[in-house]
């Protein structure tokens, strides 16, 4: 109960799949938390459930009204914050040749751009000490057919880790980034039809050399370890895939 007991984060994209269960493991350790999420259908479902020790806000991260709105609650709130969780993205499976100018654009928006400036305006919150972990993707580098933007738009926040991580290193901020594969959340990371993602599970089920599919929480586990325990480490993607970025040979091969 008293692992994060006194701690204060803030955990973007904290509504649903890997955001909520990290939500609900510092909840749980007994931190204070600020979560956000775009749709306020997903913010109005756990607004009631965490309880007095979370505030949950709908905040969009390619509004820079929404960002500024959002670091001035944090502000006023908690002064400072130990931890930041960026937890923000947005898929859309296309091969090249399909891929328009809007959706490159809405990509981009979200799991990149939206990303940085929010990370940029919650920074000078975290304290001495304290850590910010994006979540990136195992699509940053494998190469998977029909997800040229999402890889691209991942790719470049892994390096704005490795630089964040140089220039926020004088303050005594970590910065890290875990690395998700195939991971069991309501929309599988994709946008995509029911039909569409429970393919793309059994897909992962196949591709994924642990023979499974990730959970929210063995995500969640990963991003607080570089949140609060690995307190010698920044600027490293840790994978939370089961052996793709490896490329172990599957057991049941």
């Amino acid at each position: 109960m008293s692992a994060y007991a006194g701690k204060k984060a803030v955990v973007i994209g904290g509504t649903h799949g890997m955001g909520l269960a990290i939500v609900r493991a510092l909840l749980a350790g007994g931190a204070d938390v600020v979560l956000t999420g775009s749709d306020e259908r997903n913010v109005e479902a756990v607004r009631d459930e965490p309880g007095e020790r979370a505030h949950a806000v709908r905040s969009d991260v390619t509004h820079a009204s929404d960002r500024d709105e959002l670091g001035a609650l944090v502000r006023e709130r908690f002064g400072t914050v130990d931890f930041v969780f960026l937890n923000a993205g947005h898929a859309e499976l296309e091969p090249f040749h399909e891929v328009t100018e809007e959706s490159f654009g809405r990509q981009f928006d979200i799991s990149t751009k939206g990303v940085f400036f929010t990370a940029q305006r919650l920074a000078p919150l975290v304290r001495e000490g304290g850590a910010l972990v994006c979540t990136t993707s195992v699509a940053n580098a494998s190469g998977n057919p029909g997800m040229a933007v999402y890889s691209g738009a991942k790719a470049a926040l892994h390096s704005f880790v490795r630089v964040l991580a140089a220039e926020l290193l004088p303050r005594g901020v970590r910065v890290n980034a875990v690395s998700p594969g195939f991971v069991r959340t309501p929309t599988m990371g994709v946008s995509a039809s029911a039909d569409d993602r429970a393919a793309f599970e059994r897909e992962g089920g196949e591709l994924t050399p642990m023979g499974r599919v990730g959970s929210p929480e063995e995500v969640a586990r990963a991003a607080l370890f570089l949140a609060s325990e690995a307190t010698f480490t920044t600027g490293v993607e840790l994978p939370v895939d089961g052996g793709i970025a490896q490329g172990l040979v599957p057991a049941h091969g």
